[in-house]
C-alpha cells in the first residue's frame, strides 16, 4: 500500500473519506458524460480534472511541428502496415481524463479493433505533444502522469520555440504496475531520433522543424 494512503486507511473517518471520494468520482463521471454529449467535431476539446477544456488556435510553429511529424509518421506507418497514426482530433480516453494528443500512434493490435464512425479511442502506444506556454504545465504534469499510468510506452515532448525533442520511455521500477514511470531517454536538437515503440521508425530531428528536411526524410522512407 502506498504510504500516502496509510493514515487514511487507519483513520476512524475512513468511511466518511470513502463517501466523499465516491461523490467526487460520481460528479466527475456526470460531467464527463455531459462533455461527450456537448463536444463538437470542429472543436479541439479535452476533459481534464473534471472540466472541459476548449483549446485556442495554435501558433504557426506549433502547427508546423505537429504537422511535419504527423506527415512522416503517417507515411511510415501506412507503408509498413503498422497500425494507425492520428493527428490533433483523436479523443483518447484515460481513467479520469480525455485528451486529444497532437500526434499519436496505435499498434495493429489496437487499430484493427477500430470501427467505422468511432470517436473515442483507447490510450495509444506512442504520443507526441507540442508544447506552448499555455499547455506546457499540463503536458508535463497531468498528461505525463496519465500517459504513464495507462501504459503509453513512449512520449515525445516537442518544443517548437527551442526546436528540441525530449523522448521519454516507460520503464518499470518493480511491481505493481503503478511503479511504471517515464524516464528521459534523450533530449536532442540535431541528429537522429528513433522510436522504441514504432518498429524501425527513425528520422532526423530537423525533419520535425524544417519542411525541406522533412521532404528529404520522407523520400528516403518511400524509396
Amino acid at each position: 500500500m502506498e504510504s500516502i494512503l496509510e493514515p487514511v486507511v487507519s483513520s476512524p473517518k475512513l468511511n466518511l473519506y470513502l463517501k466523499q471520494l465516491q461523490d467526487t468520482v460520481n460528479d466527475e463521471n456526470m460531467m464527463r458524460q455531459r462533455f461527450y454529449q456537448e463536444i463538437q467535431e470542429d472543436q479541439k476539446a479535452e476533459f481534464i480534472n473534471g472540466e472541459a477544456v476548449i483549446h485556442s488556435p495554435v501558433k504557426i510553429e506549433h502547427n508546423n511541428a505537429s504537422g511535419l511529424l504527423y506527415t512522416i509518421l503517417k507515411s511510415y506507418v501506412s507503408l509498413h502496415r503498422l497500425g494507425f497514426a492520428g493527428h490533433e482530433k483523436i479523443l483518447t480516453c484515460f481513467s479520469l481524463n480525455d485528451y486529444e494528443p497532437d500526434v499519436c500512434f496505435f499498434s495493429r493490435a489496437k487499430s484493427d479493433l477500430f470501427k467505422k464512425g468511432q470517436m473515442k479511442f483507447p490510450p495509444p502506444d506512442f504520443i507526441a505533444e507540442v508544447i506552448s506556454p499555455s499547455t506546457e504545465n499540463t503536458d508535463r504534469t497531468d498528461r505525463f502522469a496519465d500517459y504513464g499510468l495507462a501504459g503509453v510506452g513512449e512520449y515525445w515532448i516537442i518544443d517548437p520555440a527551442g526546436e528540441s525533442i525530449e523522448k521519454y520511455v516507460l520503464r518499470s521500477r518493480g511491481t505493481p504496475a503503478a511503479c511504471l514511470c517515464y524516464e528521459l531517454s534523450l533530449k536532442v536538437r540535431t541528429g537522429m531520433i528513433h522510436s522504441d515503440r514504432i518498429a524501425g521508425f527513425e528520422i532526423p530531428v530537423r525533419a520535425v522543424f524544417d519542411e525541406d528536411e522533412n521532404i528529404a526524410a520522407l523520400r528516403k522512407i518511400l524509396q
